[in-house]
């Protein structure tokens, strides 16, 4: 890494008024880490994969995403198929990728990591979907797209209430929603199978979430080129909960109604052409729009810098 850029989030993580002391604690310590690199607040999640692009086209070899996933998803979005190096420095909410890389959460300690990072060329997903206003679109992702369930919490997540509580607010909404959201079946197309009665379907990409929820989805890693699926054949609220209390404690326990299996890609639509409620898409915690969703992995497309500690199960780029 020669020439750098970082682009960070004004509005991410519950320290607003340490925010810029620490964006500029990290650009210093890249600076005399002999790196030449600026720094910019992005300009929206539509915008920030430009930004990445145009700052590659000005010679930067190296983009880093500062701020939570939201804000690495919203930057990976001009990475993908180039040569540049994505860094993270963990400084938003929720953070599941910094987790999964075993990344420090303090933003001068995640620069320090970064200059003796590896670059690891990885697979990441793609999801199709339908936008609000009707039209289509399309998101990389590098830790899990939702269907059902979680993404319909992040329709109802106040983002007020977000920045000021962090992930209590994610806590709380999870648990309203367990005890009130009606949920609604989709149909979900793996391979030549079609079932009917799915809930709530992820595709996964990380080991480790952080949090109670740790491994969401055991076997899933960023070494693969496949989508770790967990898909909820059950509305039984009893099920979701002893779920994903089962990743919480490590257990390896099946819960009846929830299945896990790897696929390339997975279609996910309405059962029927009949007007139903919506049933919400996200990517990387970022609501995105309603089904049909086309959940699918891109092969070789990002180079992602690793810190050393973080085993070599993710490989390493290739000249």
């Amino acid at each position: 890494m020669r020439k750098a850029a970082l682009f960070f989030n004004p509005l991410s993580g519950r320290r607003r008024q340490k925010r810029v002391a620490d964006i500029e604690a990290a650009l210093a310590i890249l600076r005399e880490g002999g790196l030449e690199v600026y720094g910019k607040p992005t300009l929206g999640p539509a915008a920030a994969g430009e930004q990445a692009r145009e700052a590659i086209a000005r010679g930067c070899d190296a983009i880093f995403a500062c701020g939570g996933d939201g804000t690495v998803n919203d930057v990976l979005q001009g990475l993908v198929g180039t040569d540049a190096v994505l860094g993270v420095i963990p400084l938003g909410t929720a953070n599941a990728l910094a987790h999964d890389l075993r990344l420090p959460f303090s933003t001068a300690a995640a620069a320090r990591a970064a200059l003796t990072g590896q670059p690891r060329r990885i697979a990441v997903g793609r999801v199709d979907y339908r936008n609000f206003d009707g039209g289509s679109g399309s998101r990389y992702f590098t830790v899990a797209a939702g269907v059902g369930v979680d993404a319909h919490l992040f329709y109802k997540l106040n983002m007020l209430i977000k920045g000021r509580l962090g992930m209590a607010a994610y806590y709380f909404q999870a648990m309203r929603l367990w005890l009130t959201h009606r949920m609604q079946n989709f149909a979900v197309e793996i391979g030549e199978n079609r079932y009917d009665d799915v809930s709530q379907l992820l595709a996964v990409r990380i080991r480790n979430f952080g949090g109670i929820l740790r491994e969401l989805a055991p076997g899933a890693d960023l070494a693969r080129n496949d989508l770790r699926l967990v898909f909820c054949r059950t509305t039984s609220r009893v099920a979701y909960l002893r779920y994903v209390f089962r990743g919480w404690v490590g257990s390896q326990k099946q819960v009846k109604g929830i299945e896990l299996c790897d696929a390339k890609a997975v279609l996910c639509k309405p059962i029927s052409a009949v007007v139903q409620p919506r049933i919400y898409v996200e990517a990387d915690g970022e609501l995105l729009g309603t089904l049909p969703a086309d959940v699918s992995v891109v092969a070789d497309a990002l180079t992602l810098l690793v810190p050393k500690q973080v085993p070599a199960n993710v490989p390493a780029k290739t000249s």
